[in-house]
């Protein structure tokens, strides 16, 4: 089938653009890079012809509240409509594990807003939400470094491999739309606290974890499972971080 993969030239949607090209399906990569602009429209039209499946895994340039909100309002607004336009029969999107836990949160709330578009947009649709991905680590513990030490909570963390969700959501393409949501997260459950203090050790990266109650997680401090999937009702990755790490140096 064809699968026209939004952000497909990114982290994620190059994976699933390569796992469904090996599976003999027709991946579209769709990206400003290719001439494809979700926010303005461009190109839309012409890549959708004779796609049978959208995976949308594309992201905000900037984080910023007002921004990423409109962002994805805007991009997912013309997306869908070009969708009905073009016939396709199935919507894809990955989202975020505790979304509705974390309204406060800028990022949260545009994906809460993306979701609620596509649930009554009439499009048949399966929602992906991931757990934060170890791709990411880093730039957590940056943004969560305060005076040179890294302020981390005692909540429960569980990343996933960036290579777990595209085979997560290149399934859920190639599958029928679940007109809901599926949740991944990674093989292991740590404290978030202890999983950046072991990740710091195994980078080699002097800064001090320090545990923190009221640290905040982008602008919100996160609740003891607002980043965790539900119990037992996750889709596990295979992938470890310390599998991952051996082959993933930077």
């Amino acid at each position: 089938m064809k699968v026209v993969v939004i952000g497909g030239t990114g982290l994620i949607g190059s994976k699933v653009v390569a796992k469904l090209g090996e599976h003999g399906h027709e991946a579209v990569a769709a990206s400003p890079d290719t001439g494809v602009n979700t926010l303005t429209g461009e190109g839309l039209a012409e890549v959708l012809k004779g796609a049978q499946v959208v995976v949308d895994v594309s992201n905000s340039p900037s984080f910023e509240r007002d921004a990423v909100l409109k962002f994805f309002q805007t991009s997912t607004t013309n997306l869908l409509k070009a969708e009905a336009e073009a016939g396709v029969g199935h919507h894809v999107a990955l989202s975020i594990v505790g979304t509705e836990r974390m309204p406060d949160n800028g990022y949260f709330a545009a994906k809460i807003a993306q979701e609620q578009l596509i649930e009554k947009s009439g499009n048949p649709f399966s929602l992906v939400h991931a757990t934060q991905f170890f791709e990411f680590s880093r730039a957590i513990a940056d943004t969560a470094t305060v005076d040179g030490k890294v302020r981390m909570p005692p909540v429960l963390f569980q990343p996933i491999a960036a290579e777990d969700v595209a085979q997560a959501v290149g399934k859920a393409a190639v599958s029928a739309p679940l007109n809901g949501h599926r949740q991944i997260a990674g093989p292991t459950q740590y404290r978030m606290d202890d999983f950046f203090r072991q990740a710091l050790a195994a980078w080699g990266d002097p800064r001090e974890v320090v545990t923190d109650p009221q640290a905040q997680y982008y602008g919100t401090v996160p609740g003891e499972r607002t980043l965790v999937p539900d119990d037992g009702a996750a889709t596990l990755g295979t992938i470890t971080y310390r599998d991952w790490l051996a082959t993933n140096k930077s």
